[in-house]
């Protein structure tokens, strides 16, 4: 009879605890040196995306359906909207989300927050 094959997970189990708090923004950045070019930007567009024309345009198309996807997983799931006045200290308004979570022992989203740009010139 042969040994049986351990996996990570059991390794790991009880040994190992992975605990993400942000209490202000998730970035995801990327590095990927074949689109630091103009020319392999539009290759990207036209060959990875199958667009016609390449455009600025598309990153905002790109950006308006990550929003979507991010609002629509909200609702699906429940999770409280919170809009950020310009003011608000990002941890305190989301203290109370983050200790109600924490009241249920399980890992979750507990809430979006959403914050404006902040404006650098007034348009007149």
């Amino acid at each position: 009879m042969g040994a049986r094959v351990v996996t990570v997970n059991e390794v790991l189990g009880g040994h190992v605890q992975l605990d993400i708090e942000c209490l202000d923004r998730i970035y995801l950045n990327a590095y990927v040196p074949i689109l630091q070019s103009s020319g392999q930007v539009v290759a990207f567009m036209t060959q990875h995306l199958g667009l016609p024309i390449p455009s600025p345009a598309i990153f905002d198309k790109m950006g308006q359906r990550f929003r979507r996807a991010v609002a629509s997983f909200a609702e699906v799931n429940d999770i409280t909207w919170v809009r950020f006045a310009r003011d608000d200290r990002k941890a305190d308004v989301m203290a109370p989300y983050l200790k109600q979570a924490a009241a249920t022992g399980r890992a979750q989203v507990v809430a979006i927050g959403v914050a404006q740009g902040v404006r650098l010139f007034k348009r007149v």
